[in-house]
């Protein structure tokens, strides 16, 4: 290993706004104690106004920068080719009425959206014909089964979601969470493709 470096870029990192972007807080170094002392606090990027709020930090950006303090090292590299730099700005808190209006519109989205499923698939006399086979009596309104039903609706939608409001009932992802994991990805990997053609449209245009 003497005489090498090994750099493993990080998938994704967050920073402040005009923070300066250092390469060990971008990639996972490995090298002698004498050169990882000389590369370690390279600034890769200083985060400016014009960046916004996504940067892409390239490979062979990081290793030019490398070379221009270490000439003769020998630059091993290890996974990803890009860095997505993700610029996390002073959130604005969000006001008490319109939380509120949000949760409400919510709500109610949700309780329409349920209680149309249930008229569609005619739920209302389902629980009336199981009433008469279980009883022999026609009831028109079968809370022996409309009650239960409810409160484990509840309960089935809190296991789905493996959440009861912000703690985890078991270490397992829920099916929203795949789902948010699997879209973030699609969106890395189309910020990093766009930002390759814009790169080349660049130096065409040169």
């Amino acid at each position: 290993m003497e005489g090498s470096v090994y750099i493993r870029l990080r998938h994704r990192l967050q920073v402040r706004p005009e923070s300066s972007i250092l390469l060990e807080n971008t990639a996972q170094i490995i090298a002698p104690e004498h050169y990882l002392q000389s590369i370690r606090k390279i600034v890769l990027h200083k985060v400016t106004e014009e960046d916004k709020n996504i940067i892409i930090l390239d490979l062979m950006r990081v290793i030019s920068q490398i070379k221009a303090v270490l000439p003769n090292v020998d630059v091993q590299t290890i996974g990803p080719s890009q860095t997505i730099v993700e610029v996390v700005y002073k959130r604005k808190k969000v006001s008490p009425p319109m939380f509120a209006a949000v949760w409400l519109l919510l709500f109610i989205g949700a309780a329409m959206a349920i209680m149309n499923f249930h008229e569609d698939v005619s739920m209302r006399e389902v629980h009336q014909r199981l009433y008469l086979m279980m009883t022999g009596h026609e009831d028109p309104h079968p809370l022996l089964f409309q009650v239960p039903y409810s409160f484990g609706l509840g309960l089935g939608m809190i296991l789905f979601f493996n959440h009861v409001f912000r703690k985890r009932i078991n270490e397992e992802p829920s099916p929203l969470e795949v789902e948010m994991f699997n879209y973030q990805q699609d969106l890395d990997q189309y910020v990093i493709m766009h930002e390759n053609k814009e790169s080349m449209k660049h130096l065409d245009d040169h």
